[in-house]
């Protein structure tokens, strides 16, 4: 019987997993054995057998490594013991907390607990009270849980403020040296409502090569983008700091952003009217949208305007309104970014770019943090602009690093894999649609499908599928392309004020410039990158050796696991904050659309409100309903109803659990059982699957829990938590 390292994984249901160290499928851990571990411990575990789901089940043979964490959960006094409930259920067992150990907590109050006793066979866990976060309504609360339980870092370093506070609040004689100087382009930004950190500035002109018969119209383009690396040096506290998180994490009416404030909105920041240190990538694209050329440069430039995205669409779709009276100065500027962007969309097309159509949401909060509204997000002719413009700028850097053969991260996104493809050329199939996919299909087959079921009525279904069949893209040193957006090689050039891989490409970008050489070497605490000057010339580099390789593999594993946690982190706060606002319509009414379809039932996307919650498979009648994985459908063995992706249905908000973020409705009227028709409006963008996949691992709440929770918490009165719980905690849901 073989031994094997991992992480244990728990489950909301009392078992657990444990995923190998060294990859390879998940080992079932059961109730019993996970009564000595807790999430995130780190076992030995020697597998025993295959159980009756043909996966393999282990015995805890050691522990490893035990998390060190803090936990977040409610105090609550229970048969005159205190003990802390963990908000995450995947830990399994409540915490003892001696009475002297609880600080100031009153019961009921959120507050994050340290371990004091690791649990075994036959006692739980003991922690002591270490902050104390506040009550459980309080507004914010839910981002305040989020950050803790995802551990988000959340408070910069002593060192990385006090650094940021000795950088200047502007830029400096001795900063221009060696820039180019663009202070007198009009450069412009063009972000959303709400933006607050300007990373990149744009600019277009019409531009012709050659003369004569030879002459080659087209045009130049300018992506300025802020040189963060200027001022976050390698290996510096800023820069640790910055590499821990990795990423800004954005939730409703709040961000946690990577660098300090007076980088990121400030000094860093391409803010009108100020001179700003910049990265530029300057193109010329052909007339045909084919970048011909292309270089990067150290500049000084200056911000002509701060645009917002709802204001170039209304300039560009009338040219004579009043927003375009407003800029008139730069309206022939506007007009020529659309020319370039008109061009570049040229060249998607023929690379055969995956491009679909799907509408967006956004949280409207009001003033004490709750949800207000939520409405559609549309992208117009302005997001895609700029969305051009920076893909341009990315490919051009990945380009330019990958043709020093210089070691970088790129952006990579593979095609589906084996598993992905059948399920979904079985699925187009059972739809009677002939497209085929091949055994490693292109982004064109994929798009080719999206584009000749436009006009179907299931097209909003088909569009699901294809989406579903996507990996999720992530950092890595291997080149080994953009699957989605077709290209050979991709990188992130154009965010360094928020994402760490974007500042890693820059230093490459520089060290080439100036004739040297970047490697990452590995840190006390983290893989901090070094700089390493070499001589004046740049002679051909060689290959990196497989060490520095595997610093950069480390470097982009890191941040594309810290990249999941923000979204996970983001859609948490997102479903309490929506579970929250259902409550207030338990009981009404709405009409939707089948948006995902399991074994245990249907989850439905309300029109109006564009939230999600499930219909189980009890509220479909009294009928054995069969799940048709070929076709997402669920069909009923004796009445012949099917209820699919797409189907329209009236259902009604029966339940909210605010501890589980899940919301649960009732049949109220059926769809029809022939193909579902057609909807006004696309998912809601490229986080719609990864939310359903969020929601899908969610089993229906079968078992009664009668017990505290965040659920009850939140609404108008606060209990007294004195409620009657389960003792058996592998049964919380």
């Amino acid at each position: 019987m073989s031994e094997v390292d991992g992480r244990v994984q728990g489950h909301r249901d009392g078992h657990g997993f444990v995923v190998p160290d060294s990859g390879g499928a998940p080992i079932y851990l059961a109730p019993q054995e996970m009564r000595t571990v807790l999430h995130r411990d780190r076992v030995r575990v020697r597998i025993l057998r295959l159980d009756r789901k043909g996966r393999p089940e282990g015995r805890v043979v050691d522990i490893l490594e035990r998390r060190k964490a803090p936990i977040i959960g409610r105090l609550l006094h229970e048969g005159g013991h205190w003990l802390v409930a963990p908000e995450d259920r995947r830990y399994g067992q409540d915490i003892l907390i001696p009475k002297n150990a609880t600080a100031s907590a009153a019961v009921g109050q959120v507050v994050s607990v340290e371990l004091t006793e690791a649990p075994s066979l036959h006692a739980r866990p003991v922690g002591r009270v270490a902050e104390v976060l506040g009550e459980i309504d309080d507004p914010g609360m839910e981002i305040e849980i989020a950050v803790r339980k995802y551990e988000v870092p959340h408070r910069f370093s002593a060192e990385a403020l006090a650094q940021a506070a000795a950088l200047p609040e502007k830029i400096r004689a001795a900063d221009r040296r060696q820039r180019i100087d663009l202070t007198d382009v009009p450069l412009v930004t063009i972000d959303g409502e709400d933006a607050r950190d300007f990373d990149d500035a744009v600019y277009a002109e019409p531009h012709c090569s050659g003369k004569g018969k030879k002459a080659v119209a087209g045009w130049r383009l300018v992506v300025a983008i802020a040189d963060v690396g200027h001022y976050v040096k390698p290996d510096e506290a800023l820069d640790r700091d910055a590499y821990e998180r990795a990423t800004s994490v954005y939730f409703p009416r709040r961000v946690i952003p990577m660098l300090p404030e007076k980088l990121s909105n400030g000094l860093c920041s391409l803010n009108p009217g100020e001179d700003r240190l910049a990265m530029v990538c300057d193109m010329l694209v052909h007339e045909d949208g084919a970048i011909r050329a292309y270089q990067f440069y150290p500049a000084v430039m200056r911000s002509h305007a701060r645009l917002t995205y709802a204001e170039v669409a209304a300039v560009l779709a009338n040219t004579r309104g009043p927003e375009a009276a407003a800029r008139a100065a730069l309206v022939p500027r506007l007009l020529h970014l659309h020319e370039v962007y008109r061009a570049l969309l040229q060249q998607r097309s023929r690379r055969g770019a995956i491009d679909f159509e799907t509408v967006e949401t956004q949280i409207v909060c009001d003033d004490a943090g709750r949800i207000e509204r939520i409405e559609p997000r549309l992208r117009t002719e302005a997001h895609r602009l700029i969305e051009e413009a920076m893909l341009a700028a990315n490919v051009c850097a990945a380009d330019f690093v990958s043709r020093a053969e210089h070691p970088s991260l790129y952006r990579v996104h593979e095609g589906p894999t084996p598993e992905k493809r059948l399920t979904l050329q079985s699925y187009l199939e059972a739809l009677g649609i002939g497209l085929r996919l091949s055994d490693e299909p292109a982004p064109a087959e994929l798009q080719a499908i999206a584009q000749g079921t436009q006009g179907r009525p299931d097209a909003v279904q088909i569009h699901t599928m294809l989406l579903r069949s996507m990996q999720q893209a992530v950092y890595t040193a291997s080149k080994a392309g953009h699957f989605g957006l077709a290209y050979d090689a991709y990188t992130h050039f154009t965010s360094p004020i928020r994402r760490y891989p974007d500042l890693l490409v820059h230093r490459v970008i520089k060290a080439l410039l100036g004739g040297r050489r970047y490697h990452l070497t590995p840190g006390e605490a983290t893989r901090a990158p070094e700089l390493r000057r070499g001589g004046r010339s740049a002679p051909r580099p060689a290959k990196p050796l497989a060490g520095e390789l595997a610093l950069w593999e480390a470097a982009g594993a890191h941040c594309s696991a810290n990249e999941r946690r923000a979204d996970e982190a983001s859609r948490d706060v997102e479903a309490w904050l929506k579970c929250l606002f259902m409550r207030e319509h338990l009981g009404e009414e709405y009409s939707g659309s089948v948006s995902a379809v399991t074994a245990f039932g249907l989850f439905v996307t309300l029109d109006a409100l564009f939230v999600d919650g499930l219909v189980h498979i009890s509220e479909l009648g009294g009928e054995y309903y069969r799940f048709d994985e070929a076709r997402q459908e669920l069909r009923g063995e004796r009445t012949g109803v099917r209820y699919a992706l797409g189907t329209r249905l009236r259902v009604q908000v029966s339940r909210v659990d605010l501890d589980g973020r899940k919301i649960d409705f009732r049949l109220v009227r059926e769809g029809a059982s022939e193909a579902p028709p057609a909807r006004g409006r696309g998912g809601r963008g490229g986080s719609a699957a990864d939310e359903l996949a969020q929601v899908h691992r969610r089993d229906r709440d079968a078992k009664a829990t009668g017990r505290r929770g965040m659920a009850a918490a939140r609404g108008g009165k606060r209990a007294k938590t004195t409620a009657r719980r389960s003792p058996a905690r592998g049964s919380r849901r």
